[in-house]
């Protein structure tokens, strides 16, 4: 189970409350990560991961400086970085598909840092609170789990989740942080907010809840913007109830990023 903590191999981790006890360097890390200001990020060099999306990129990106995802309550945001190679990957986890969705973040990284001899893989978590449902617990330990299940030694280095980023307003707990970003050329993972959450937003987040899915885990612990985010996708689904309007042929949307730092759709090859 080739997990680390501080190049120590960890073994099976049974609470949060153990690693943070355990491990009490996590604990002042979490405290310093969750103190930063949030930064609210430029479209222009950003890359948004949307809820169950990931995206990987290296410092040799022209296009995409900082990758990024929000609206985490009891999901956990996951960054995944070669040291090496400087190549990147950011998930947005809501425990849905965990031990299938970790070897391909290890994977699309490896594929990025196949040349590169030094360097190791680096961990950081951020997301979850203390939620009444113990969610955010649980998806902490499965994301532990499935990466300790992993063939490659990997270096777990932030680790702000569920009890560590939580906070209590007027009786109700909530996330201390909601979003995180990282830049690509240093691999510095800070609190983030974004305005643009594109492209094709409704789209990528209508794929989330179609089907029978909750609109929310947690409602109470939302951000202000849930309510209208979610009246926008519904309306998005209504608005388009024959898939061949959105993918005609069976064809996917594609995207690029232009110079300019729009994306553009392309048409598929």
């Amino acid at each position: 189970m080739p997990l680390f903590i501080q190049n120590r191999e960890v073994d099976r981790i049974r609470s949060t409350a153990e690693l943070y006890d355990r491990n009490p360097h996590l604990q002042e890390y979490a405290r310093a990560f969750r103190s930063k200001k949030c930064v609210d990020v430029d479209p222009k060099c950003l890359l948004y991961v949307q809820q169950r999306e990931f995206a990987a990129t290296t410092p040799a990106d022209n296009y995409v400086s900082v990758i990024g995802s929000e609206d985490a309550t009891t999901c956990h945001m996951v960054v995944l970085r070669h040291t090496g190679t400087g190549a990147v990957c950011i998930a947005h986890c809501d425990g849905s598909s965990t031990s299938s969705e970790v070897p391909q973040f290890v994977k699309a990284v490896k594929s990025l840092s196949d040349a590169c001899k030094e360097g190791r893989l680096e961990l950081h978590l951020v997301g979850g609170f203390n939620d009444e449902s113990k969610m955010s617990h649980n998806l902490s330990l499965n994301i532990l789990a499935a990466f300790q299940n992993q063939e490659e030694d990997i270096h777990l280095e932030t680790c702000c989740t569920t009890e560590m980023n939580d906070v209590l307003v007027d009786g109700i707990h909530k996330p201390i942080i909601y979003g995180i970003g990282v830049k690509v050329e240093t691999g510095e993972v800070f609190p983030a907010s974004f305005t643009f959450k594109g492209p094709a937003e409704n789209l990528r987040s209508a794929r989330t809840f179609t089907g029978g899915e909750y609109l929310s885990t947690s409602p109470m612990a939302e951000p202000p913007h849930f309510v209208q985010h979610m009246k926008s996708t519904i309306q998005f689904v209504l608005d388009h109830p024959n898939p061949d309007s959105l993918f005609p042929g069976g064809q996917p949307q594609l995207y690029r990023k232009a110079e300019t730092g729009d994306w553009k759709r392309v048409a598929p090859s």
